[in-house]
Order: structure tokens, then sequence, then C-alpha cells
């Protein structure tokens, strides 16, 4: 298959590295090749989360400035910054959902705006899905299944060769039993928040 460079950003505690490790376990499932690499900064403290993970005959894990063909944000300020990370036909999946800094918290920062930082991002990639992730979380049961709904929001996309039922799949095999339920609702919520932003582009 040909080969996708996926890179996936959030703020520690967003439970990026559970994200990437149930996508790896759809391609798994799929018989997909796939190669994962994980940055994670200061994420006790915060900071940012990167996961990059290839798919298809890939020989390296590295994703270089330019080279992304999808972006997934779980924060809309880690998404503008990692935009560097794309091309012109990368598509980018993110939540709307503001998680700011400490320095905003104790009056030292300003956080942007968010409909400036969704207008910058939009003017950079050839297509944009764009929701409040953390309203659908709380909806599923919980704000820690923003991650799973956000992979329900990709999935949908049809950017990657994985099936909604590898996928669920997988969830229930990476997440604990007494989540499940919760993550698979999370993951239902994500994908059609996702079909509605992509019918903007039909």
């Amino acid at each position: 298959m040909e080969t996708k460079r996926l890179i996936i950003v959030a703020v520690g505690g967003q439970g990026n590295l559970l994200a990437s490790r149930v996508l790896g376990e759809a391609a798994l499932l799929s018989g997909i090749e796939f190669r994962m690499s994980e940055i994670h900064g200061m994420a006790q403290r915060g900071g940012v989360v990167e996961s990059s993970i290839l798919f298809g005959d890939a020989k390296s894990t590295i994703i270089s400035d330019g080279e992304a063909d999808l972006l997934v944000g779980f924060e809309p300020s880690e998404t503008l910054r990692a935009m560097g990370r794309c091309h012109k036909e990368t598509q980018v999946v993110t939540s709307l959902s503001p998680v700011p800094p400490f320095t905003v918290a104790i009056g030292r920062g300003t956080y942007p705006e968010i409909d400036v930082m969704q207008k910058l991002i939009e003017e950079r990639t050839s297509r944009l899905i764009a929701f409040d992730a953390m309203t659908l979380a709380r909806e599923a049961g919980s704000p820690m299944t923003l991650n799973i709904v956000m992979v329900g929001a990709l999935i949908q996309s049809n950017i990657l060769d994985l099936t909604r039922e590898s996928v669920a799949e997988a969830i229930q095999l990476r997440t604990k039993p007494a989540f499940t339920d919760m993550n698979l609702k999370a993951f239902d919520l994500g994908f059609d928040a996702s079909r509605a932003c992509c019918a903007l582009y039909e």
C-alpha cells in the first residue's frame, strides 16, 4: 500500500499514546505494516506529546518537516504549532477544545482566539476537520475519552486504509473492559462529527 505518514500532537494527559496504540493494533488486525515513534517532551508538566506513525512500506519512523500526510491534533494551539510538519496536500483533523498552558493560567500569557487559529490552519491544509471534541467526550461519559473521539474522526475521513470495524475491535483489545463501552461510544461520536465536517467539502 501507499505509505501514509501520520503525526498526532496533544498535551500531556490527553491520551495520545493510547490513541496511537489503538491505531497500531488496528493496522495489525488489518495486515498493514506500520512503524511508530513517540516524543514525550514535558508531558508530566502538561507539555506537548507527539506520536509519528507510518503506515505501509516505510523504512523509518522519522517524519520530517513538510512530510506529514495527515496531522491529528487533540488541542488547537498544538495543531497550529505542528503545521510546519505538513505540506499543501496534508489533511488535518483537530479538536477545537483549548487547554491553555500554565503561563495563561497565571496571567503571564494570552491564549490565541480559537477562530483565528482555525482560520490559520485551514489556510494551510487541503482539508480541515475541526470540532469541539471535549463536548463529545463528556457526552460519551468522560473527558478522558477525547483521544478516542479523535480516533473516530480520523477513521471517518477515509485517509487511512483502516476500517471502522478493525478500529472498534482494537479499542476493545487496548482499553480496560470497564471503559470499553464508553470508548466505543466516544469513537462513534467522533466518527459522526467528522462525517458532518466532511460534508462541507462535498
